[in-house]
């Protein structure tokens, strides 16, 4: 018999990620917000390297873009660098340990978010805040929760 690859199942993913990027949250905490996007998209880079690719990153952050009315392409460049990372080392970061894959996770976070200010910084002439890179802290820590969620769940749809 064969086997269903459930594609459906990384979509949806995404998209949930994607809601929680939106979700309107108080301003104190607002600064904490990890990146879930990025969070989900590395982690199905890591595991499924052959089924999300630069690609998939540039289109849902084109979208992440639309949602959080920044300037059409940021969130898609920075995006698709992190998963052309991610991709590129998968082999090694899956041999990792989960504190260690936090750290790799920290990086790219911040990676993504110095490709951002660096990008606003050319067009809108921003300056840097250390609260800017908050969220590398917040999206590291919360890693191993969303490595493990996402791994029972490509277990238990046997996606592929």
């Amino acid at each position: 018999m064969k086997a269903k690859n459930n594609t459906k199942v990384i979509y949806i993913t995404i998209f949930i990620s994607l809601i929680f990027s939106i979700i309107p949250l108080p301003i104190a905490l607002d600064a904490y917000r990890p990146n879930w996007a990025l969070l989900v998209l590395c982690y199905w880079a890591m595991a499924l390297p052959n089924r999300v690719s630069v690609l998939t990153g540039w289109f849902v952050g084109l979208l992440l873009d639309v949602l959080l009315g920044s300037v059409l392409g940021i969130n898609a460049f920075a995006l698709a660098m992190v998963v052309y990372v991610m991709a590129n080392n998968y082999l090694a970061i899956r041999n990792f340990s989960l504190w260690q894959q936090s750290l790799i996770i920290g990086l790219l976070t911040a990676l993504y978010h110095l490709l951002i200010f660096w990008v606003q910084r050319f067009v809108f002439g921003v300056d840097f805040s250390m609260t800017y890179l908050i969220p590398v802290i917040t999206s590291a820590i919360l890693w191993w929760v969303i490595f493990l969620l996402l791994r029972k769940i490509r277990r238990q749809f046997k996606v592929r």
